[in-house]
């Protein structure tokens, strides 16, 4: 099954698409910012710690993982608010639906939503991102984890326009937001993960500064999707 979420503790990175979720406030507008799967909670504990004043709303449609993530993970710490305002305020229910959503639009949206350790199928067609977008707030961005390659991908191969094709996720995105998709690959040990961030490439320099220093040589990865 798929890791669910691993608890950080005091500024400990993952080294996985978690850490990538904790950059996304500073390219985004202030204002609440949805987590589309909320799992254990790790994204939610790591965005907390490095910005304590974000508000956090995340849905998670099994209602046991968040009584386990209550009970064992902390999650009921990130549900009383910080000294600067933050806090993670949790909807059971499904992410997917018109009701997941805050008056004014969010900010951000990030989404890592799986069964069965495989990226739900919806989001492998254009019309669902299209619908989340609708979620946004004007210059607001979508941040994805799109899980691996449908084929197998050597870690060596390159990282040019022919990588990414082999994740669906990523082709739907690239096919609902045509040059305003960019995306990154993670290559953790033996897994390949792709990350995709909606809306037009950041300045990576300004960004880079702008996030905890172990995340700055990994922004500057991010590269649009370019359709041939």
């Amino acid at each position: 099954g798929n890791v669910h979420s691993i608890l950080p503790k005091k500024s400990a990175w993952t080294n996985s698409y978690w850490d990538e979720f904790v950059s996304l406030p500073p390219v985004v507008p202030r204002g609440p910012v949805a987590l589309l799967g909320l799992g254990a909670g790790t994204a939610a504990h790591m965005m907390l710690e490095v910005w304590p004043w974000i508000q956090l709303i995340g849905w998670e449609i099994d209602p046991t993982i968040i009584e386990l993530s209550r009970d064992y993970f902390g999650m009921s710490s990130l549900e009383k608010a910080t000294e600067l305002g933050g806090s993670l305020s949790v909807r059971i229910g499904d992410a997917l639906s018109p009701s997941a959503t805050v008056e004014g639009g969010f900010a951000g949206i990030v989404v890592d939503l799986f069964a069965d350790g495989k990226v739900l199928p919806q989001l492998q067609e254009a019309e669902t991102w299209l619908e989340i977008a609708k979620k946004l707030m004007p210059d607001g961005r979508i941040m994805v984890n799109c899980g691996g390659a449908d084929t197998p991908v050597s870690l060596a191969a390159d990282t040019g326009v022919s990588s990414w094709v082999q994740n669906p996720t990523i082709k739907a995105l690239c096919s609902a937001f045509p040059g305003q998709l960019n995306w990154k690959r993670l290559s953790e040990k033996e897994s390949v993960n792709y990350v995709a961030l909606t809306g037009p490439l950041p300045d990576l320099e300004e960004w880079s500064t702008s996030v905890p220093s172990e995340l700055s040589p990994r922004v500057k990865q991010w590269v649009p999707c370019e359709l041939a």
